[in-house]
C-alpha cells in the first residue's frame, strides 16, 4: 500500500512537471508569406513545383522552451516550418519566428517558456485582415486558445503589405486599414497596449512599395514599432527573404522586443499560473494523495 501511494505521488509530480512546461510568454506571428516563411523555398524544375530545401540553420533549431500552437489548437514543440499546417496551401520554409524566439531566450534569462501562435497566410491583403473576416477571426480565436494555458500575451509580430503594393488605391488606404486592424486586435484580445512589432517591407509585388513602406514607418500608435527589412537579401523571385535574411530579421525583432522592455498587461505570469494550478484537478488530486499518505502512516502502519 505504501509503495502504491509513493508511485501515485511520483506520477502526480510528473504530470505537474509537464504542466509547468506550458508556455508562459505568448507571441502572435501574423501577416503574409514572409512571416509564414519562404526561406529556402526553391523552384524544383525536376518536379515542376516549389519545394523547401530542408536546411534549418542553428539559430532556428528546436528548443525545449519554445512551443507553437498547432492548427488543432494544441501546444507542440516548435520546429521549422512553423506555418506548415496554417499556410497549408503554400510551400513553407524558414521564417523569422524561430530565430526570434531563440534570440530572446538567449539574451533574456527571465523569459519563460515561449509559445508562438502562427497566423500568417501568404498572398493576403490588409483588407482581408479586417475584423469579421476569416483571417482576423482565426487570429483572435487562436490567440484566445493559446491564453487558456495561463500564459501572458507579450507581443504581436506583424509582417505584411507586399500584396498591397499592386494597386494604388490599396497602397493609399494601407495606413488607415493597418491602424484600424491594430486597434481592433488589441480591443478584442483585451490587451489595450499590446506591443506590436511590425516589419517594414523589404520588397513588393507592385509599383507602390514605397507608398506602403511610408505608411508602415508613419504609424504613430502607442507601443507600435517598426523594424525595417529593406536591404535584406531576397530569394531569386525578388519578393521573399532568403534563409539568412530571415535569421537576421528574427534577431532584429528580438532586439526590438527586448529594447521595448515589454511587460505583461494583465495578471503576472506567476500569479496567473498559481491561480490556475490551485483551481486545477492536479492540485485537488495532490491534496487527496497527501491526505491518504498521512492517514496510512498514522493509523495503518502502527
Amino acid at each position: 500500500m505504501l509503495a502504491f501511494l509513493m508511485l501515485a505521488l511520483v506520477s502526480q509530480a510528473s504530470r505537474l512537471d509537464a504542466s509547468q512546461r506550458l508556455p508562459t510568454d505568448i507571441f502572435i506571428l501574423a501577416g503574409q508569406s514572409n512571416m509564414a516563411g519562404r526561406g529556402g523555398v526553391i523552384n524544383n524544375t525536376k518536379i515542376g513545383k516549389l519545394t523547401w530545401d530542408g536546411i534549418v540553420p542553428p539559430q532556428c533549431q528546436p528548443n525545449p522552451s519554445i512551443f507553437r500552437l498547432s492548427a488543432n489548437l494544441t501546444w507542440v514543440l516548435a520546429h521549422e516550418p512553423l506555418h506548415a499546417d496554417i499556410d497549408y496551401n503554400k510551400t513553407n520554409g524558414i521564417g523569422p519566428g524561430m530565430a526570434f524566439a531563440n534570440a530572446v531566450l538567449t539574451k533574456d534569462p527571465t523569459i519563460g517558456v515561449m509559445g508562438l501562435v502562427p497566423c500568417a497566410i501568404g498572398g493576403t491583403y490588409i483588407s482581408q485582415w479586417a475584423k469579421g473576416g476569416f483571417l482576423y477571426d482565426q487570429l483572435v480565436r487562436r490567440t484566445r486558445a493559446a491564453l487558456k494555458s495561463g500564459g501572458d500575451l507579450r507581443a504581436m509580430l506583424w509582417y505584411q503589405g507586399e500584396s498591397d503594393t499592386i494597386i494604388r488605391e490599396d497602397a493609399d488606404a494601407y495606413k488607415g486599414r493597418l491602424e484600424k486592424f491594430f486597434k481592433e486586435v488589441r480591443a478584442d484580445l483585451q490587451y489595450p497596449t499590446l506591443p506590436i512589432i511590425q516589419v517594414g517591407l523589404a520588397s513588393g509585388e507592385g509599383l507602390f512599395t514605397e507608398t506602403v513602406r511610408e505608411a508602415q514607418l508613419g504609424i504613430n500608435l502607442p507601443n507600435v514599432q517598426c523594424v525595417d527589412a529593406k536591404g535584406l537579401p531576397l530569394e531569386p523571385d525578388r519578393l521573399h527573404l532568403t534563409t539568412p535574411a530571415q535569421v537576421q530579421l528574427g534577431q532584429m525583432l528580438a532586439h526590438a522586443f527586448l529594447q521595448s522592455l515589454s511587460t505583461p498587461i494583465r495578471t503576472s505570469i506567476n500569479s496567473a499560473t498559481a491561480l490556475s494550478f490551485l483551481a486545477s484537478d492536479n492540485f485537488v488530486g495532490l491534496i487527496i494523495l497527501i491526505f491518504l499518505f498521512h492517514f496510512f502512516y498514522l493509523f495503518v502502519l502502527p
